[in-house]
C-alpha cells in the first residue's frame, strides 16, 4: 500500500485535452470576440509531454497559451498574444517535468516579481502564496533573506529570481530542497551545481527582463463553479505603484476630521510600498509584516482580519525561532530536543518580539475595527498600509496616533481568491 501511494506521485497522467481551444464572447448583436489558444508541451527524452498532472495526481490537466485574438470591454483589453512568460517556459532541467501547481506557483511568483525590476529580488512561493520575499544588494543575499524568512514553508517551493543566477546563488539553492527555480538566465557552471538536485525544474524565462511591461496589463481571469458555470473577471492591477501614491490616512466622522499625526519616514515608505506590492500575490484575507524589504510574517486565507493579523504575528515568532535555531545549532527548532536551548531561543525571540518592532503592517482590505491594527501595534509595528474606506477608519487612525504609528491608504482593495 505504501509503495502504491508513492507511485501515485510519480505517475504521469495521459490527458485527453485537445491541441487547441477557443473562447468566444458574444454580445447582444451576435458580434464575437474570440481568444485562440494552443496546447503547450515540452520535448523530454524525445517525447512530447504536457503537464504532469493537475492539482492532484489523477487529475488530467493541460496548459494552453494565447496565440491570437483580443478582448476589449469598455476601454480595457487583454494582453496581446505572443507575450509569454509561464505559459511558454524553457525547461533546462526537469527530472520530473512540471505539473499544474509548479506552473501556477511560478506564475504567481512572477506576478509579484514584476513590480521589482531595479533591485535583486527573490520570491519563494508555496501553494500559490509567497512564504518569503526579499530584496538585497546581491541576488544571493536576496535569496538567503527570503529563504530564512520561512525556510520551513520554503521546502519544496518555487524560487523566482529577477537576475541571472550566479554560482553563489546556485549553491544556496542547491543546498535546499525546491521544486522549481525560475530566472532570466543561468551563468556558466550554475546548471551543473543545480543539477545536484535531479528533480529540480530549472526554468529559464528570458522575457523576465520585460516583466515590468506587464505591470497594469490585464488578462481574463476564469473561475469554474461546481455546476459547470464560469465567472469571468479582469485580473487585478494595483494602482499604487510608487511611494507618492500612498496617501496619509484621513477620515471624517460626526463632523470631525481625523488624520494621522506622523508622516512615514523614507525607510518606512519603502517597506510600505514593498509590502503592498507583495500583498497583490497573497490569498485573501491576508495580513503581512515586512521589515527592511523582507517579509517577517505572512498570514493568508483567513476569514477574519484580526485573526489573520494574529496568525502573521505568531508565524513571525515561530519562524524567527527556527531561524535562530538553524543558524546557531544547524537543526530545525521543531527537532531540537535540548529543552534548555529551546528556552534560551524562546527567551531571545520573546525579547525581540519576533522581529516585529519597527516593522510595517500590510492589510489587503480595510480594518473594520481597531482590534486588527492593534495586533501589530502591540508588537512594536510603527507603520501600516491598508486600502481605507471603513466606517471606523477614524478609530483605527486614533489607535495609530496613540501609539505614535503612521498609516497610509491605497484606496484600493487587493483581494485574491
Amino acid at each position: 500500500m505504501a509503495e502504491d501511494l508513492k507511485k501515485m506521485y510519480r505517475t504521469i497522467v495521459k490527458d485527453h485535452f485537445p491541441p487547441r481551444m477557443e473562447i468566444a464572447f458574444v454580445d447582444d448583436d451576435d458580434q464575437r470576440q474570440t481568444l485562440f489558444y494552443e496546447r503547450v508541451a515540452w520535448t523530454i527524452d524525445g517525447e512530447a509531454k504536457g503537464l504532469r498532472y493537475g492539482e492532484n495526481p489523477g487529475q488530467e490537466a493541460a496548459l494552453y497559451r494565447l496565440v491570437n485574438g483580443n478582448l476589449a470591454l469598455a476601454g480595457t483589453q487583454t494582453i496581446q498574444p505572443g507575450r509569454y512568460l509561464a505559459s511558454d517556459i524553457e525547461l533546462l532541467q526537469s527530472g520530473k517535468h512540471p505539473g499544474k501547481t509548479n506552473l501556477t506557483d511560478a506564475d504567481n511568483a512572477l506576478n509579484i516579481l514584476r513590480y521589482f525590476p531595479d533591485t535583486p529580488t527573490s520570491v519563494i512561493v508555496k501553494h500559490n502564496n509567497p512564504c518569503g520575499v526579499a530584496q538585497a544588494d546581491s541576488l544571493a543575499e536576496a535569496y538567503q533573506r527570503a529563504y530564512m524568512a520561512d525556510r520551513v514553508a520554503a521546502f519544496g517551493g518555487c524560487i523566482a529570481l529577477n537576475r541571472a543566477v550566479d554560482k553563489a546563488t546556485a549553491e544556496a539553492v542547491a543546498n535546499q530542497y525546491a521544486e522549481v527555480v525560475v530566472a532570466p538566465e543561468f551563468e556558466d557552471g550554475t546548471l551543473a551545481i543545480l543539477g545536484r538536485r535531479k528533480n529540480l525544474r530549472v526554468i529559464r524565462i528570458q522575457a523576465i527582463e520585460k516583466l515590468q511591461s506587464f505591470v497594469g496589463e490585464r488578462v481574463v481571469d476564469f473561475k469554474s463553479l461546481i455546476d459547470g458555470g464560469v465567472i469571468a473577471q479582469w485580473s487585478f492591477a494595483p494602482v499604487t505603484l510608487k511611494t507618492s501614491d500612498l496617501k496619509l490616512a484621513a477620515s471624517e466622522y460626526q463632523g470631525k476630521t481625523y488624520t494621522i499625526a506622523r508622516e512615514p519616514t523614507p525607510a518606512e515608505l519603502d517597506d510600505l510600498l514593498f509590502g503592498w506590492l507583495v500583498e497583490s500575490g497573497l490569498t485573501s484575507n491576508s495580513v503581512i509584516y515586512v521589515k527592511d524589504r523582507c517579509t517577517v510574517g505572512i498570514g493568508t486565507g483567513e476569514q477574519d482580519r484580526v485573526g489573520v493579523a494574529e496568525i502573521a504575528r505568531d508565524k513571525a515568532y515561530r519562524k524567527l525561532a527556527d531561524r535562530y535555531c538553524f543558524e546557531e545549532l544547524g537543526v530545525a527548532y521543531n527537532e531540537l530536543e535540548d529543552e534548555e536551548k529551546k528556552k534560551a531561543i524562546d527567551a531571545r525571540v520573546a525579547k525581540e518580539k519576533g522581529g516585529l518592532p519597527g516593522a510595517s503592517m500590510v492589510s489587503d482590505a480595510f480594518f473594520p475595527f481597531r482590534d486588527g491594527v492593534m495586533v501589530g501595534i502591540r508588537e512594536g509595528v510603527k507603520a501600516v498600509v491598508q486600502p481605507g474606506g471603513a466606517m471606523n477608519d477614524w478609530n483605527v487612525i486614533e489607535a495609530c496616533n496613540e501609539a505614535g504609528a503612521t498609516m497610509v491608504f491605497t484606496g484600493q482593495r487587493s483581494f485574491k481568491h
